[in-house]
Order: C-alpha cells, then sequence, then structure tokens
C-alpha cells in the first residue's frame, strides 16, 4: 500500500489491493510522507471504504478540517454501534457522525444549544440506537472532558437510524419519525383506544411500521400477488381494514404513495393484533 495523497500528518489516500480508493487513518501516519511512500502498516488505526469516489473524497474534505481526536470518537462510537445494535452500518456513517460531532462541540463551545424538537420521538421509537447514543456522549466526555446535553444524543441517534437503514438520509429518518406517529393517531383515533405500548404485538408493529415506511419512502414495494389472501384478511378483520384504509389515504395524500394489497394486508393483521383485547 502506497501513499497516493497526504491529506493531513494523520490521513494519507491509497488504494488496496482490489483497486478501490481508500483513506488511511492513524497518528502521524501522514507526517513527512510524499507520493509514492510505503503506508507504515504499524501506524494504521482505521482504514475507510467508501461506497463511490465522490463519498470517499467527501469523507476525505470533513477528516481535513477536524482534528484527530473527533475521528477517533467517531470510530469508537461506530464501533461501538456495530457491535450493539449488532448489524452493519453504512459507511457514510463517518462522515456524517463526524460532521456532526465536530459541529455539536463547536457550538458547546459558543454557548450555542439547539434544542431536539424530536427528541421524545426518537426516544420512543429508536430507544435501542437513543440508549448507543447516550453511550457516545460519555465517549465524547471521556476524550474532551465535555458533556453534551441530551438533545444531542437525539441527534447522534439518528444518524445511527439513517446508517441502519442504508438507504436513507437524516430527513427520510426525520419524515419516517413523523409518519409513525401520525399513524399511531390514526389507530388510535378509529378505535378510541389508547394502545398499549408494553406488549409484543405492539413492539412488532412499530418494527414492521419502520421498515413499511423505509420501503414507501424509498420506492420498494412487497409483492403483491395473493389476492384471495388479501379478500379474506379483509373481510375477517374489517375494523382493523377500515382502519387501514384511513391509512393508504394519508400516505396518498401526503406523499403520493400508493399501497398495494400486500402492504395493506400486513398492516391489516399487525393493527387487529394490537386493538384486540
Amino acid at each position: 500500500m502506497i501513499v497516493e495523497k497526504v491529506i493531513n500528518n494523520n490521513l494519507v489516500r491509497s488504494t488496496n489491493e482490489k483497486g478501490q480508493e481508500i483513506l488511511v487513518m492513524g497518528c502521524g501516519l501522514g507526517f513527512k510522507k510524499k507520493l509514492g511512500d510505503i503506508v507504515e502498516k504499524e501506524k494504521i488505526e482505521k482504514i475507510y471504504i467508501m461506497d463511490s469516489n465522490e463519498k470517499s473524497h467527501q469523507l476525505e474534505e470533513i477528516f481535513s478540517k477536524v482534528s484527530l481526536e473527533c475521528i477517533q470518537i467517531t470510530n469508537k462510537i461506530v464501533e461501538y454501534a456495530k457491535v450493539s445494535m449488532d448489524k452493519t452500518l453504512d459507511n457514510s456513517i463517518y462522515l456524517t457522525l463526524c460532521d456532526h460531532i465536530n459541529f455539536a462541540l463547536e457550538r458547546y463551545q459558543k454557548g450555542i444549544q439547539i434544542k431536539n424538537a424530536l427528541l421524545t420521538e426518537i426516544h420512543r421509537f429508536y430507544n435501542q440506537e437513543y440508549l448507543i447514543a447516550q453511550e457516545a456522549l460519555q465517549i465524547i466526555y471521556s476524550h474532551t472532558n465535555i458533556l453534551l446535553p441530551s438533545d444531542e444524543a437525539g441527534f447522534i441517534a439518528l444518524h445511527l437510524v439513517s446508517a441502519g437503514y442504508h438507504s436513507i438520509g437524516i430527513n427520510q429518518t426525520e419524515e419516517i419519525m413523523r409518519s409513525i406517529q401520525d399513524i399511531l393517531n390514526i389507530v388510535k383515533y378509529h378505535f378510541h383506544i389508547e394502545l398499549c405500548e408494553t406488549t409484543i404485538h405492539y413492539e412488532r408493529f412499530m418494527t414492521h411500521l419502520k421498515f413499511f415506511l423505509k420501503r414507501a419512502f424509498s420506492g420498494e414495494e412487497l409483492e403483491d400477488n395473493d389476492h384471495s389472501f388479501f379478500c379474506m384478511i379483509k373481510e375477517q378483520y374489517k375494523e382493523a381494514y377500515d382502519c387501514v384504509i384511513k391509512i393508504r389515504e394519508y400516505m396518498q395524500k401526503n406523499y403520493h404513495i400508493l399501497l398495494n394489497n400486500d402492504e395493506l394486508i400486513y398492516l391489516t393483521i399487525h393493527i387487529h393484533r394490537i386493538t384486540s383485547k
């Protein structure tokens, strides 16, 4: 592995054995290095492989402007999140999260605090990511002696959610949260009940809503090929299906998204379960 570009004292650009453009990070890795020099393996702390050269250059730009400490904090948070969530995260998390943490620390030092208007919803709908984000605040504190407010845990959680879904961004993650709240309200008002949030059926419904909305906003669809089963569910769970029709109208009116029969089937079954005594 050779140096193709020195970004700063701690970061160089190179190419791996597969011909992919990579960024290599390590304390002092780029110090006094020039084009064509060998990358010292013993100094490598992290190798970043992005999905495209464009993202690689964006990461390069961010990393060239922030401190090594901020990059190391980001690495620790991402690795902790991967282990805690037991899932892969989109590599763009290194770019977006590092940029956010750097900006959050700058704002803190200037006495500027941004309130997270979605904090309650984030805590409620994405509790695992929020708990990881709270630990992220402790990681930041251990490096900087700065304890950021809980609002920042909410923002960090959104970055983790977005990276977990791979194909959506922060804005869509926030939109999914708002839509979940709207759909829950549709169910509550239709049945004139308060939903019990501690049941396994509610937890499964929440999981379904997240992936249902992720599919909807990404333009993905379930296969729509079982008309007889759709007719049976429609008749057997009529009240739940009537509620789902309101959800279908909501999605069409607000997002111009049409739901096929398979989406209606699964929503009907889940709503029947969470509203049955």
